[in-house]
């Protein structure tokens, strides 16, 4: 999908994405006016918006004039317009260093992952093994996202925390391992209360063990960070079975 966009539909997409991901509001075209140098009348990106919408890459929740990103236009986002903002060097050689004082240490090893990425993406971040053991940290943090104050979300998300089988029915099949880093919508996941929910993981063996690393937060994630965090550490975990 996102094939066939114009450039000026690509444009507004990619500034209706960064927009809903920063204030978590469907959003208008009179906003994206005044904030988005555009080029074109608000006319003209209601016109777009509309197109846009009839496209499938976004949808307009009833109680809104304002639209908001679809799945497969997030995915469109994360995979062609979005900017990712790398780990930075230092970052990078204290988590390398972090990660390899753990090396014989699973226990040791996945709570410093889960901390570190909970302190870094301000989301939950969660660990798992094949065989149900679990790891998590910054449970508190979905708590400053909009989307979690309906009781039922958070509900919903504690539940799959708390059943090991669902836990690795997320992250070792609705996740199909086959590049470094993965991201999944709740909403194609089809359980109850998930769809405001995003989830970005990463597989990873460690000596014996098949494992994965995660962060879940709203689904408007700060992909543009959360992506490269996540992949630098699972890197690391990698390198360790490697060295």
């Amino acid at each position: 999908m996102g094939e066939g966009l114009s450039d000026r539909q690509t444009q507004i997409l990619k500034a209706l994405i960064t927009e809903y991901i920063e204030t978590a509001e469907p959003v208008g075209s009179l906003a994206l006016d005044k904030k988005y140098e555009l080029g074109v009348s608000p006319a003209t990106i209601r016109s777009e918006m509309a197109n846009l919408t009839e496209g499938g890459f976004l949808r307009q929740p009833h109680t809104s004039s304002g639209r908001i990103p679809t799945p497969s236009a997030m995915k469109f986002y994360i995979n062609q317009l979005m900017d990712e903002k790398q780990v930075s060097l230092a970052e990078e050689v204290r988590h390398k260093e972090g990660v390899r004082g753990h090396r014989r240490d699973l226990d040791g090893l996945m709570d410093y992952v889960t901390r570190s990425l909970a302190v870094k993406t301000n989301c939950m971040a969660l660990a798992t093994t094949e065989e149900g053991r679990i790891w998590s940290h910054g449970i508190a943090n979905i708590f400053a996202s909009p989307e979690f104050y309906n009781y039922q979300v958070c509900r919903s998300l504690f539940e799959i925390i708390d059943e090991r089988r669902t836990l690795r029915e997320l992250f070792f099949e609705k996740l199909a391992g086959v590049s470094a880093v993965e991201v999944l919508f709740g909403e194609e996941l089809g359980w109850e209360f998930f769809d405001t929910i995003g989830v970005v993981a990463a597989r990873f063996r460690h000596g014996e063990t098949n494992g994965a690393i995660g962060v879940i937060g709203p689904y408007r994630l700060n992909y543009a960070s959360v992506i490269p965090a996540l992949r630098n550490m699972g890197q690391l975990i990698t390198s360790l079975s490697e060295s």
